[in-house]
């Protein structure tokens, strides 16, 4: 079986994206596009088919679209994100997921859930508890993913956006993450700092292969002494909204019912 990654258009108005944590500075949109569809390639050249959910022209951060779900095994969890003005953003990425075969699960009021504060490690599924997703919303979590085999462990968050704005996970399970931006990393059992923010996120492509913005050297040299090959590419204008290579795609690995 392939391997799916969701993937979304970015919005004409993707300069007017939600910021939090950082000053807002000028976005080219044009260039935003170009590396958006150098992303979408780099997937596809490593054996990924993308589904491209419609875009949303007046979404500023539809792009992000792995905020609108956490995928495991079966079970689509559909977010309610956090910040009303990404709530629109679900119905459409819900439809395409739907439509592969997941049993979608949504997650409901007064819960919130952003798809990027989820980072699954095996069976293990931590949720990053801050200003997007709420006790509620992990709760559902717990509750929609624990009986098919998680184990969801909530992880406070208050220096970041998302948990996978400060950590990812390699394929060895080895948690990566920007030592700054992380509040307490004895929460996870095994951490590993790295030496520039950009290299704590990563996507894995395969067993030995990550992806990972361009422009941290150190990090992509230290990823590659520990045996793994990097693809790099350029996202600096997702970057600027808080964004980083988790966001852009939804990763499915498992196809119900193979």
């Amino acid at each position: 079986m392939s391997q799916l990654a969701l993937v979304r258009p970015p919005s004409p108005r993707l300069a007017e994206g939600l910021l939090t944590h950082m000053e807002r500075t000028p976005v080219d949109v044009a260039l935003a596009m170009r590396q958006w569809e150098g992303y979408v390639a780099a997937l596809r050249a490593r054996g990924w088919d993308t589904v491209e959910v419609p875009a949303a022209p007046d979404c500023p951060d539809s792009a992000f679209v792995e905020d609108t779900m956490v995928v495991f095994r079966d079970v689509a969890v559909l977010a309610r994100p956090g910040a009303d003005e990404r709530k629109p953003e679900v119905a459409a990425a819900a439809a395409a997921v739907e439509a592969l075969g997941y049993r979608c699960v949504a997650v409901e009021a007064p819960g919130t859930l952003d798809g990027g504060d989820v980072l699954k490690v095996g069976s293990t599924v931590y949720v990053g508890l801050g200003g997007r997703t709420n006790a509620e919303g992990i709760a559902q979590v717990a509750a929609a993913l624990e009986p098919v085999g998680a184990t969801v462990v909530a992880v406070p968050i208050t220096k970041v956006l998302h948990l996978k704005s400060a950590v990812t996970a390699l394929p060895d399970g080895t948690i990566i993450g920007w030592e700054p931006a992380v509040d307490d990393t004895s929460a996870f059992p095994s951490f590993l700092a790295m030496p520039e923010e950009g290299g704590a996120h990563v996507v894995l492509l395969d067993d030995r292969t990550l992806l990972m913005s361009a422009g941290c050297p150190q990090s992509a040299a230290l990823l590659r002494a520990r045996g793994y090959e990097v693809v790099e590419v350029d996202i600096s204008e997702y970057v600027k909204l808080e964004g980083c290579v988790t966001c852009l795609s939804v990763r499915l690995r498992e196809a119900p019912g193979r």
